[in-house]
């Protein structure tokens, strides 16, 4: 799912709005959650799931190309755990091989 057909969505159901200032909503709600994580917050949207700042040591791995090492620096990574209302369907889901 693209923004805007996030957008087209949240318009359909609200009746009255503008696409307009929907998209400037999900655009604020969009820029609220970057700064928290930025500011290494944990964000719990509930029925959604959380989301949080993790680190990831640093690694070495070798290039499959040209046999080389490369050093892979630790980073800030962002991590989400879905909630239990998501997870559930998701469970439930059969999977095909097609």
């Amino acid at each position: 799912m693209l923004k805007r057909d996030l957008v087209n969505l949240v318009s359909q159901n609200a009746d009255g709005h503008l696409k307009k200032d929907i998209s400037q909503t999900i655009d604020i709600i969009i820029d609220a959650i970057t700064n928290a994580l930025a500011e290494d917050r944990r964000v719990e949207i509930r029925g959604f799931g959380s989301l949080c700042v993790r680190m990831r040591k640093s690694r070495s791995t070798k290039n499959p190309r040209t046999s080389k090492i490369m050093h892979i620096p630790a980073r800030k990574t962002v991590h989400f755990t879905m909630s239990k209302s998501i997870k559930d369907p998701l469970v439930k889901t059969p999977v095909t091989n097609d």
